[in-house]
């Protein structure tokens, strides 16, 4: 690790980033007052920024938004994607000193400060982008001093003491502690397939969002959510018809560690399963596969990837700084989608189980709709193995 830059901090600076290499980037704070160590990332989303914020996914990251103004329409109740902020850090490059959304509550001041989460803004988050973009995903340390300046060559040690991401399992930090049910849509408010909800699917909490459950729900689904490490009996007492496993943070193979085995027999069981992010990574695992850490990562709402099967295009929204290693797929497993930003697997199938899954976030909260899709292919696969079995 590079040594500390040498820096003047001037008494009208209330806030700083430091950076793993040793750069400092100085700002003014919003949020908490308070320091925090993660792994920085940004996100190219012109929207959604509290969707993001309070996606489990984030957890030990700090979001650098690429786009300039973020704070624009407030935030509110119904776009949580979860109880709380679950990113550890917020940089921005300009707060809006004014709101206007007819759905808004509070400004993101106040949704900082109510999250006890600390805000960099003041910087040149292009710049800090293109760090990002050049030299990969980086260590770092974001500090809201306000008035009580401190030192910053102890953030430095306490950056190079941070292990970072790899062999971290952050899912059974954020995963729920007692099962629960769902019973909500979409903004639609209505279901798709009647009120009547047919099939029950057993969730696998790795940091679950709430408009994946909406759309669950959507598709003549009842959602039931368990804990990440219930066992292949406590799954079973639910009486799925299909198994969902879903987004969270860390590293998937330490956490699927735990997971791969009860993976198996729900395998070898013919029980659909559909898994998204990092569920789409564990899923990997269990069928043989390997994954490792990006070099940069995506996160955003405008990422294309093309599905193979019928060569169209999707727009994604995306959250994830591990891939699965198509390398390493099994004869049994067929490529279904590519990122057509680096090529990287963002989806596969099982050639003779109901098993399938995609690396980004279907369920477009933040994001376009185009894979909505891919809850219909679920429900009608578990149509299909009802009828079977």
């Amino acid at each position: 690790m590079e040594s500390l830059k040498k820096i003047n901090f001037p008494t009208n600076k209330s806030a700083a980033l430091v950076l793993e290499n040793g750069e400092v980037l100085l700002g003014y704070g919003l949020g908490v007052k308070k320091a925090v160590i993660g792994e920085l990332c940004f996100n190219t989303s012109q929207t959604g920024y509290q969707e993001a914020l309070t996606d489990p996914s984030y957890t030990k990251q700090i979001i650098t938004f690429t786009f300039p103004h973020i704070g624009i329409v407030g935030t509110n109740s119904e776009d949580q994607e979860s109880s709380q902020i679950y990113a550890d850090g917020c940089i921005i490059n300009q707060p809006n000193n004014f709101y206007s959304n007819w759905r808004a509550e509070e400004d993101l001041n106040s949704f900082f400060i109510k999250n006890n989460i600390p805000c960099l803004y003041g910087v040149d988050t292009r710049y800090l982008t293109k760090i990002l973009a050049n030299k990969g995903a980086m260590k770092a340390a974001l500090i809201n001093f306000g008035t009580n300046k401190e030192s910053l060559n102890k953030f430095h040690h306490e950056i190079a003491n941070w292990s970072g991401l790899e062999n971290l399992d952050l899912a059974k930090v954020v995963s729920t502690n007692i099962g629960y049910n769902w019973a909500e849509n979409t903004w639609s408010k209505k279901s798709v397939n009647g009120s009547k909800k047919k099939f029950n699917v057993t969730c696998l909490d790795f940091g679950i969002k709430h408009n994946i459950l909406r759309n669950l729900h959507e598709y003549n689904l009842n959602p039931t959510v368990l804990n990440l490490s219930s066992s292949y009996e406590d799954i079973i007492k639910t009486k799925p018809d299909g198994i969902f496993l879903s987004n969270g943070p860390g590293d998937p193979f330490a956490t699927g560690t735990n997971i791969i085995n009860t993976l198996k027999k729900l395998i070898d069981k013919e029980i659909p399963i559909f898994g998204i992010c990092l569920g789409h990574q564990i899923l990997s695992l269990a069928l043989g596969a390997k994954t490792k850490k990006m070099f940069q990562g995506h996160r955003g709402s405008n990422h294309p990837v093309k599905n193979l099967l019928t060569s169209f295009v999707e727009i994604t929204s995306q959250n994830h700084g591990f891939e699965v290693d198509r390398e390493s797929f099994s004869k049994d497993i067929i490529e279904t989608h590519i990122s057509l930003f680096d090529g990287t697997n963002e989806g596969f199938k099982h050639k003779t189980q109901p098993v399938f899954s995609v690396q980004y976030h279907p369920e477009a909260s933040p994001g376009p709709h185009d894979s909505h899709y891919l809850f219909l292919e679920f429900y009608n696969l578990i149509v299909k193995y009802a009828k079977k079995n």
